[in-house]
């Protein structure tokens, strides 16, 4: 008969970040890749640089917000 897995404390952490990440990361591509035709385009529209501009900064704070309530209070 095959022994129990035993996983320690440190070993859960790091799968648990792992898992973090893993779900994280379409979460953080997907919208990212969705303004990439935008972001082609804009900069040559009137005014387009700075809509570009605003759109790098919404999808930057989106990403912070994301990536700093994911951490766990070690």
């Amino acid at each position: 008969m095959p022994a129990p897995l035993v996983f320690s404390p440190r070993l859960l952490v790091g799968l648990q970040r792992v898992l973090v990440v893993a779900l994280l990361l379409p979460i953080l591509v997907v919208p990212l890749v969705a303004a990439v035709p935008a972001l082609t385009l804009l900069p040559f529209l009137p005014h387009g640089t700075d809509s570009a501009l605003r759109l790098l900064g919404a999808h930057r704070d989106y990403m912070s917000s994301l990536l700093t309530g994911s951490r766990s209070a070690e």
